[in-house]
């Protein structure tokens, strides 16, 4: 089978968060797992109907075991692969497959993270470098700066240009009653907080929070009889270039270009198509490196797509309408709310931030330091 057969085979038909911001008392594995009960919920289910667990969570490396355990069900298959925060969208791409295959018939992704109420800083799950290490670098901010410094370097790109992702960002926050951080952000703003690896400040960076997230799929024919909208897996890919930053050939691009063209080619739509995107915006550098390796603007135009407004509330192109991980929540890995994001923006469940007539999206997740890229793209059932 090709891959673009296994174009629509799958759905989505639950999503949830929980926990997002600042949620004292729960462990990381409790806020998976009321993520994923709200989104088996969400889709009408129940726990005993999941026959495919997939998670990884930042401090257990059993983890398809552990919730197992917690939710008192024998799954036929777990998986808590880890490629960093682009992690869940692989594990869609995973899913889709084993759904196609007979071999389950519910999927339920999951994550949490507790790293603002109980490490109170970004923990990093990837080895220290031998190579790397000697240099002390202040990472993974260090690596990020590294891909923009150079970005600067051959476009001409400027720190007003990375501001205006973290002012859009912050535009759509206040759209969205869930976001933990909220208010006026200006471009003079971001650019007054502290300088924290040159040429990314403070505002540059993503947050620090607590949060949950799970979505539910299952295949295209059960989809049918879903209690609510069932959102289309059109496309699925991911792709992945080096484990270092110093190993990456060209800092100004990144394996988005390869994932995005394979998603694209299996869901046989082209960027012109979405009428929304979710992209892993762990540093303001991502959104722009994302925009032109998947092909929404050209490579070098980035900078200045993103400072013209294309971006923000009533641009020309909706990326983050939740804030992203900027603003909205960043518990460690964001992946998977570029998923949920987008499911509710089809579903039209989004509130003031809805883009309106919205029948396609981009979910985009990136791991490691732009080390591996996975892109889904989500449509209504009318798009299959």
């Amino acid at each position: 089978m090709s891959a673009a057969q296994l174009r629509g085979k799958a759905a989505f038909i639950g999503a949830a968060t929980f926990g997002c911001g600042e949620a004292p008392g729960y462990t990381a594995m409790e806020l998976a797992a009321e993520a994923g009960r709200l989104a088996v919920e969400d889709a009408a289910l129940k726990l005993s109907d999941i026959d495919g667990l997939f998670i990884c969570l930042p401090n257990d490396f059993l983890s398809g075991l552990t919730i197992a355990e917690y939710y008192g069900i024998h799954p036929k298959m777990t998986n808590n692969s880890r490629t960093g925060g682009s992690a869940f969208l692989t594990h869609a791409e995973w899913a889709m497959l084993a759904l196609d295959a007979g071999l389950i018939d519910y999927a339920l992704i999951c994550y949490g993270s507790n790293q603002r109420t109980g490490a109170g800083k970004l923990v990093s799950a990837q080895a220290p470098s031998p190579f790397e290490f000697p240099y002390r670098p202040n990472n993974p901010v260090a690596s990020y700066a590294l891909a923009a410094s150079r970005h600067m370097h051959e476009y001409g790109t400027t720190s007003e240009d990375l501001a205006s992702v973290a002012v859009a960002a912050r535009q759509w926050a206040n759209l969205n009653p869930e976001a933990f951080k909220q208010g006026p952000l200006s471009v003079e703003d971001v650019l007054a907080t502290r300088l924290v690896a040159d040429p990314l400040h403070v505002a540059d960076c993503c947050l620090v929070t607590d949060g949950a997230a799970a979505v539910v799929l299952t295949r295209a024919d059960r989809a049918k009889d879903a209690k609510k909208t069932p959102i289309s897996l059109l496309g699925a890919a991911s792709a992945t270039w080096h484990t270092e930053i110093a190993q990456l050939a060209d800092l100004s691009v990144s394996a988005a270009k390869e994932s995005g063209e394979r998603a694209f080619a299996q869901a046989g739509l082209t960027p012109s198509d979405i009428d929304v995107v979710n992209l892993y915006d762990a540093f303001t550098i991502n959104t722009i490196l994302f925009l032109e390796d998947l092909g929404f603007c050209p490579k070098g135009e980035g900078g200045r797509f993103v400072a013209s407004g294309a971006i923000s509330p009533g641009g020309s192109l909706p990326v983050n309408p939740n804030g992203g991980g900027l603003s909205f929540c960043h518990p460690g890995m964001y992946g998977l709310f570029t998923l949920v994001e987008s499911i509710r923006q089809l579903r039209g469940e989004a509130g003031e931030r809805q883009i309106a007539g919205a029948k396609l999206a981009l979910a985009h997740g990136n791991g490691g330091t732009l080390s591996n890229q996975a892109t889904c793209i989500l449509g209504l059932p009318e798009t299959v």
